[in-house]
Parts: structure tokens; C-alpha cells; sequence
């Protein structure tokens, strides 16, 4: 039996870990040899893929399955593609190649684990997309109160939401306060018909959608039945003192210099506030100084305070609004 033949009869129908498989990808391999050399001697190489991921290897005619959780497969399959890579170039695979493939796919899941934001929607992760946003949610993470400035799409809000979700998920806060300036009422919302909610909701809405992405409708209504969730207007503000909350004010270049100093100073014990905003777009009459500018002069050098800046590399809606955002700096 020549030695073609005795490898595939080794590798044929040979399992290398019995367990209840949820999720299967597939490695193509082109001939024996190229499967001998992947495998390792005495399957050594496989061997130490499946221990470092706990998935599921069947051998068997050319191809070879993983099965396993998807997370597992797939990083196990990035490590295979790539030793099969070296395999196919230099005719060989050293036992410190496979080591170190596995480290670095290892060291790739750990760094995007921890970026990841666990919101209330069953098995979704929020990850941020670019190094800008990475910034954002590490400062959010360290500071008590952000400030992060940038142009439409950059995820300035949608971030801010996943993450005052994921702490009230992991229990740091209690609730969640959004707020935003109503510019075109002139904070007169006692004209507009309705009670609180109803009034500001229009200006909430880019809020609400973000949040509708990463809670079920039912528990959205719930939590705001229960003010878990409140919306509270900057102009019913003054004299709140909010403790235990993650509190969010968007649109902030539209505050006045007065505004912001009350939204500023209702800060809580262990509460987290995250203010967003365009200075590029600000709606105020002419001649009213942004609050959101003012405070960016005013708080730059004080500690435990962070200015984030994302820029048109950040934007990540659809392709066409980094182009609009360039034609507009023409």
C-alpha cells in the first residue's frame, strides 16, 4: 500500500472530539500530501487546533468538517486557512507555525471580546468599527463624563446608547436618562400638545431607533413605563439631581452656554454622562454662543473628563454620507 493511500485511510472517518455540534464550516484540501503536512505528524497539528478551540474535527475525503460553536469554528478555521496558506507556499509546517497561529487568533478573539457591548438583545454584540470608535468606548469606559465630537454617521449616539444599555444590563446603574435640545420649539414645550413624552419625542426619535435596534419593542415600553428609561427634557431639568444613571445628551451643540452648565451640574453620584454633538452643525440663532464649543474651551484640562474627536474615517452609515460630508467641506 503505497503512502498516499495509508494517510487517507488514517484520516478517514477519524473523530476527534464527540460533542453536540451547533454550527459546521469546511477546510478543502487538495491532495494527500497537503493534508499530511497540515495534520502534523500523528494528526499533532489538529490536535492542538481542536484542544485550543474545543471543536469538533472529521477527516474524510479531502475535506475536512468542524463542527462546534460558531464562534469556535470559525476561529479555528482562520487558523487552519492560514497554516494551509504556509503549507501551499513553502511545502512544509513547523510545529512553532501552528503554535503561533492559534496565540494570535487567540490574542484577535480576547481584544474583541472586550470591545464588545452586550446589550438586552439575545446574542447581540455591539463592536465598535473603527480605531475612532474603539477611543470612544474605551474613554467612556474610564471618564464620567465624555464628550465626543464629530459628523453625522460616525456612531456618536447609536455607541452611547449601546453602551448606557450594557450598564444598566450589568446592574453599574439603575437608569437610563436621555436627553436632547429641541431647538425648533425653543424649549417651549408647553406649547406642543401631549404630556412630557409626547413633546419631546420628535426630538428624541434618533434615540429611540437606536435603542429599538438592541431591545425588544415589549421591554422598550416597559422600561419607560418604568422610568428605567426617561426622557427628561434640558428645559425640566433644573433642580434634578440624577444619581445611579447614565445620562445622555445628543445634539449638544444646540444647548446654549446656560443650558449645558444646568444639564452639566445635575451629574450625580455614580453616573456616567456622555454628551454628543456636531460643532459643524449647530442650529442656534445668530450670535448664540454653542455650549457644547464653550465647553470644549472651558473643561478641555480637567481630569476625569474626556474630549473623544471622530472624523469622516469614522463614518460608518452608508457609503454616500462620507461623500456628502467632504462635498460640504468644499
Amino acid at each position: 500500500m503505497n503512502q498516499k493511500v495509508k494517510i487517507q485511510k488514517l484520516h478517514a472517518n477519524k473523530e476527534y472530539l464527540q460533542a453536540p455540534s451547533t454550527y459546521q464550516n469546511t477546510v478543502i484540501l487538495e491532495n494527500d500530501d497537503e493534508a499530511s503536512i497540515l495534520y502534523g505528524s500523528h494528526d499533532r497539528h489538529l490536535r492542538l487546533v481542536r484542544d485550543a478551540f474545543q471543536v469538533q474535527l472529521v477527516a474524510r475525503h479531502g475535506l475536512l468538517k468542524l463542527e462546534g460553536e460558531k464562534e469556535r469554528v470559525d476561529a479555528s478555521k482562520e487558523v487552519l486557512s492560514k497554516l494551509l496558506e504556509i503549507v501551499r507556499s513553502t511545502g512544509r509546517l513547523d510545529l512553532e507555525d501552528v503554535e503561533q497561529a492559534i496565540v494570535d487568533a487567540k490574542s484577535e478573539a480576547t481584544e474583541e471580546s472586550i470591545q464588545a457591548i452586550d446589550v438586552f438583545q439575545k446574542g447581540i454584540f455591539i463592536k465598535p468599527k473603527t480605531d475612532g470608535q474603539t477611543k470612544y468606548i474605551e474613554a467612556i469606559k474610564k471618564n464620567d463624563l465624555v464628550f465626543c465630537i464629530g459628523p453625522a454617521g460616525t456612531g456618536k449616539t447609536y455607541l452611547a446608547v449601546a453602551m448606557a444599555l450594557s450598564f444598566l444590563k450589568s446592574s453599574r446603574i439603575r437608569r437610563i436618562v436621555l436627553a436632547r435640545p429641541a431647538v425648533e420649539a425653543g424649549e417651549k414645550l408647553g406649547y406642543l400638545p401631549g404630556d412630557i413624552r409626547a413633546k419631546v419625542n420628535p426630538y428624541l426619535r434618533p434615540l429611540y431607533d437606536a435603542i429599538a435596534d438592541m431591545m425588544d419593542v415589549a421591554h422598550v415600553k416597559k422600561y419607560l413605563e418604568s422610568d428605567l428609561i426617561e426622557i427628561l427634557p434640558l428645559a425640566y431639568m433644573r433642580g434634578r439631581t440624577l444619581n445611579d444613571a447614565f445620562i445622555i445628551l445628543d445634539e449638544a451643540q444646540n444647548c446654549t452656554v446656560k443650558q449645558m452648565k444646568t444639564f452639566l451640574t445635575r451629574l450625580g453620584m455614580k453616573s456616567k454622562v456622555v454628551v454628543t454633538g456636531d460643532i459643524t452643525q449647530v442650529d442656534l440663532s445668530a450670535g448664540e454662543m454653542s455650549g457644547l464649543i464653550d465647553a470644549q474651551e472651558r473643561l478641555m484640562n480637567i481630569n476625569n473628563i474626556s474630549f473623544v474627536y471622530l472624523t469622516k474615517v469614522d463614518i460608518v452609515r452608508h457609503k454616500l454620507v462620507q461623500d456628502i460630508v467632504d462635498a460640504y467641506e468644499l
